[in-house]
């Protein structure tokens, strides 16, 4: 038996980071679940997934199934057996299957009728916990080819880092103030896990930053969410979209709002004198040390502390902050005596920190101590819709700062909104300084503006083509991907064909070549098997 196809440590990292994208961008935990599955069957030969958790009367109940019609979810096909279910749950330990078929306890819960004679089915499931007891099963089925010997522990390792990201999810969720209590289902046994607010339940607000778009509201919904607890939370984006400003936020909404509010641009220092404002030093630790000094971490102490740009810190560094993160104590500089703090730790980077761990220039163990809980922050052609918001506060600032009554004709709001803006909302911000000192009038029109004049390096931001992603879980919950959706799958890395070439073969022959017969037996859509022949230059069979 040859086992399952060995993931590269970086597709393993692509996956983890889409189902990241995926957990933080949606609002309705239920279609979130869900959509995590349905990546899960792209990144692994997954067949069905199931997700159940305890409700409030401590019953393990089924919120998201993949692989299985609604019909049968709402008979029990999903409900996973009382016995595997009581070993996961109290063992508190990964339950695995080679063979459900040799398994009397799974041979009839699990089934792949589109199996073919050389693929034997496995069963997986890894619990869903956090710190405490688990409070949920994450279980797949899978196949493979029925060859010699089979080792399933890098599967278990994924799933498990998996679980622990929906843990977290389903835990913030959980939290939200009971105000929101009107936008949750109240059905039965999934009220528990169905406290998500949703978006038409907003408008959500932070202070300081404006955002009435869709991409903003999520963001700020997902604030609210991962605010009250302790967790660490990383922001995702572009530079310039204002992760500092969520950053004070994320603060202000938790129970330290009362500590400090500590920040450091970890780009802008070398590591010795990152060491030093970190961790501080002692009287004596270096030439220039006349006196004792604390570092940022004891100044936060019971407050947050704001690390940007954590990506670009050396992998030297790296472990030292990895100490840090794990024990929570340091020394100082030149110093001897172990210092214990409280922080909440809030980090942001503008890297594709899974490609620098691919490329062995960020820790792995770094990287899964500070992704707890991220929030991917949208650059600013990404929410057009707040780019007059945005354009009019600043220049009422400009207009206060400097008493003009300036204002924006409606075409150089249009025009505004057709930018690029490749700085985001900084980029904006100077756009606007600009323009309004160089503007000799009242009234800012288009023709005014640094991008009409060729002497801005915006460029018109052109139509983009539509389609689901995985940002998008509603979206990418229908089976109904278009060939976009896989070109931008298969732009992440190489997935190592998406089914297996010589599985879509023996899947092809077996439907006499029909490609709706085969999208069937596959289980995805007949687009997305045209898209796979042409991608492994499959010549179709004509009878």
């Amino acid at each position: 038996m040859n086992g399952p196809p060995r993931r590269q440590p970086s597709l393993s990292l692509v996956s983890i980071y889409e189902i990241s994208k995926i957990l933080s961008t949606s609002l309705n935990l239920e279609a979130t679940l869900r959509a995590v599955l349905n990546l899960l069957s792209c990144y692994m030969d997954m067949r069905r997934g199931v997700v159940a958790i305890h409700d409030e009367t401590g019953n393990l109940t089924v919120v998201a199934a993949s692989g299985m019609s609604p019909r049968d979810v709402s008979l029990g096909a999903a409900d996973l057996p009382a016995e595997v279910a009581a070993r996961i749950l109290n063992g508190e330990m990964p339950f695995v299957t080679e063979n459900v078929a040799e398994d009397a306890l799974l041979a009839d819960y699990v089934r792949v009728p589109d199996a073919m004679e050389d693929e034997t089915v496995s069963f997986l499931a890894v619990p869903i916990k956090t710190s405490g007891k688990p409070f949920g099963v994450l279980a797949i089925a899978r196949i493979w080819q029925s060859k010699g010997s089979v080792d399933f522990g890098e599967d278990v390792r994924f799933l498990t880092m998996v679980a622990n990201l929906v843990a977290q999810t389903v835990k913030l969720h959980q939290r939200f103030p009971a105000d929101s209590a009107p936008q949750r289902a109240a059905a039965g046994a999934r009220a528990a896990v169905r406290a998500a607010p949703r978006l038409e339940g907003g408008p959500y607000r932070l202070q300081d930053i404006i955002g009435v778009s869709r991409a903003m509201q999520q963001v700020f919904a997902q604030v609210h969410l991962v605010a009250p607890s302790r967790s660490t939370v990383v922001l995702r984006g572009e530079s310039g979209t204002g992760k500092e400003l969520i950053a004070r936020a994320v603060h202000q909404l938790s129970p330290r709002t009362g500590g400090p509010f500590i920040k450091v641009n970890c780009a802008a220092l070398p590591d010795t004198l990152l060491e030093s404002e970190l961790f501080g030093h002692e009287k004596g630790a270096f030439t220039g040390a006349s006196h004792d000094r604390k570092g940022r971490f004891e100044l936060a102490d019971g407050g947050t502390l704001f690390l940007d740009e954590i990506g670009d810190i050396s992998p030297a560094f790296q472990a030292k902050l990895l100490r840090v993160l794990q024990e929570r104590e340091f020394e100082r500089l030149g110093g001897a005596r172990t210092i214990k703090v409280d922080v909440r730790l809030v980090c942001a980077t503008n890297r594709n920190l899974e490609e620098a761990v691919a490329k062995g220039e960020f820790r792995a163990d770094l990287y899964y101590r500070i992704n707890v809980v991220p929030i991917f922050i949208p650059s600013l052609r990404e929410r057009i819709e707040d780019i007059p918001l945005l354009a009019e506060h600043f220049l009422a600032i400009f207009n206060r700062e400097n008493e003009r009554q300036l204002r924006f004709t409606e075409r150089a709001i249009a025009t505004l909104q057709g930018c690029r803006f490749p700085g985001n909302v900084r980029e904006l911000e100077n756009c606007i300084q600009r323009v309004a000192t160089l503007t000799q009038g009242d009234v800012i029109d288009e023709i005014d503006l640094a991008c009409q004049q060729e002497l801005c390096q915006c460029t018109t931001l052109l139509p983009q083509p539509a389609f689901a992603t995985a940002n998008d879980p509603a979206a990418a919950d229908d089976g109904n991907s278009s060939q976009a959706d896989w070109q931008e799958l298969d732009d992440l890395g190489d997935l190592d064909a998406l089914p297996e070439r010589e599985r879509l073969i023996r899947v092809m022959e077996r439907a006499g070549w029909v490609q709706a017969k085969a999208a069937r037996l596959l289980g995805i859509s007949p687009r997305q098997v045209g898209y796979a022949l042409r991608k492994h230059k499959i010549e179709l069979k004509r009878f």
